[in-house]
């Protein structure tokens, strides 16, 4: 198989470097020419025309993401985008219907649905180990906040980085939201509040079916990087991201992580690596899209609540921004 990689950012990269282990020809391209020969060079892939491929992967800027999805579903190409599917509701609705039209195979890159602890919490739900569900809590903490000049483009915490949160959320309980009542604070960098976003956030969400989640989330969370979720059953209550590594220091017995997870790449580095691996099959015509532009609308309406929520100090029925 030959794979074109459009973007060479961090991410990209990284994808890079998993794909020249995967396929038989990786083409890469980057904005940067320079920068592509270099990696080109180094990882032994090919400089060229990414669209030339059998399967296509896009980790470029998220304002390009619309665009390219629509240009791969009219050529109908397989293709893996990084998330968000576009920035906007209306955006992520054009590229569904291009997909739809076209028939095309798209999968969009939300990373925990491939990590081995949200997946079993899944399944242990779907076989009722813990019973009839009835609270969840998500918890997302970055060690350290993104650039200044990223923020004002970033779309605000909700839809940056909560997205992974309303994702997961979707897809482990198989439930969807109704209610969301969002707030958040500023306690860091000015740049945030000048850009109408906030560094610390906090939810409470109503479920369909009543289920309650509360969400956490920080820029600053200086332990180091933090994710976890925890659902909470009649029978049984299971949490994911409790391992050796997690960023917490126990009161109770003082033990702390010799080295927590510094940052999302490294934490999520085997379910990178599983998504990809999920997407060529795919590509391959061995298996469906694991994660549709309709999964990442869906996730995309919870952040759109969410962020409205925050801005009006009020609950926001997910009715009001899926209209």
């Amino acid at each position: 198989m030959r794979v074109g990689l459009i973007g060479l950012g961090r991410i990209g990269l990284f994808h890079a470097e998993t794909l020249t282990r995967l396929v038989d020809d990786l083409i890469v391209a980057d904005a940067d020419q320079d920068h592509a020969a270099e990696v080109a060079g180094r990882l032994g892939s090919t400089l060229g025309d990414p669209w030339s491929a059998d399967a296509l992967v896009i980790a470029t800027p998220t304002s390009t993401h619309a665009e390219l999805l629509v240009r791969a579903c009219e050529r109908r190409i397989p293709v893996f985008c990084e998330k968000p599917a576009a920035p906007t509701v209306a955006e992520t609705i054009r590229v569904a219907e291009a997909a739809e039209r076209g028939g095309a195979l798209v999968h969009i890159g939300f990373q925990r649905r491939f990590d081995a602890g949200f997946a079993a919490a899944r399944q242990a739900l779907l076989d009722g180990e813990l019973g009839e569900l009835h609270r969840v809590h998500l918890l997302t903490g970055d060690p350290r906040p993104p650039a200044p000049e990223y923020v004002p483009r970033s779309g605000g915490i909700f839809r940056d980085c909560h997205i992974h949160d309303f994702d997961i959320l979707r897809w482990v309980t198989g439930l969807e939201a109704d209610t969301v009542y969002a707030t958040g604070a500023n306690r860091g960098e000015p740049f945030f509040a000048e850009a109408g976003d906030v560094d610390t956030s906090a939810a409470l969400i109503t479920m369909a079916d009543g289920t309650l989640v509360t969400l956490q989330g920080s820029r600053y969370n200086g332990a180091g990087y933090d994710v976890r979720m925890e659902l909470a059953g009649t029978r049984a209550t299971w949490a994911v991201g409790l391992g050796e590594r997690a960023p917490l220091h126990r009161a109770d017995d003082g033990g702390h992580p010799d080295q927590p997870w510094p940052d999302f790449q490294s934490r999520f580095a085997a379910a990178y690596t599983a998504e990809i691996e999920a997407f060529l099959a795919a590509a391959r015509g061995e298996r469906d899209s694991p994660c549709t532009v309709r999964d990442a609308l869906a996730a995309l309406h919870l952040a759109e609540a969410a962020d409205l929520s925050r801005r009006d100090g009020r609950p926001v029925q997910l009715a009001e921004v899926t209209k």
